[in-house]
């Protein structure tokens, strides 16, 4: 087995942080928090779903990342590290979409979230592509 990758190791660390953080955040004070903003309650409930939903993505595909760094697959796979930073990418668009239009009541592009979640897409089916093709046992050096 190849190293890990300290790079996906440390995003996935850091975005399962986050998630963690989030999702704390959206069930004690969000709900407080939106009420006080004079939000009626069918936005509220709107706005909390939104939150558990970008924070359940995120937190998968952060144990996706790390799973990929831990066991070397980005090292040996050009592929598996593809389908690492679409997963990445896909975090950042929909799960941080989703969180702009909770926190800030805005998006910057309507189609950041289903591009976002595009990504995603496109992420497990690199990974499945670069699994099918893997090789069980590697080559044996050339003498």
């Amino acid at each position: 087995m190849n190293q890990p990758s300290p790079v996906f190791l440390t995003l996935s660390a850091l975005l399962g942080a986050i998630a963690v953080a989030i999702g704390a955040m959206g069930s004690h004070s969000l709900p407080k928090r939106l009420e006080a903003q004079g939000f009626p309650q069918s936005q509220i409930d709107k706005k909390l779903h939104q939150c558990d939903l970008a924070t359940r993505y995120q937190m998968f595909h952060a144990l996706a990342v790390l799973v990929l760094a831990v066991t070397g697959f980005c090292q040996r796979s050009r592929l598996a590290k593809a389908s690492a930073i679409m997963m990445l990418i896909g975090t950042v668009g929909f799960s941080g979409g989703l969180y702009s239009m909770v926190f800030a009541d805005e998006i910057i592009h309507w189609s950041i979230v289903p591009l976002g979640g595009s990504m995603f897409i496109l992420g497990w089916f690199s990974l499945a592509t670069s699994a099918f093709f893997l090789e069980s046992k590697p080559k044996e050096e050339s003498r």
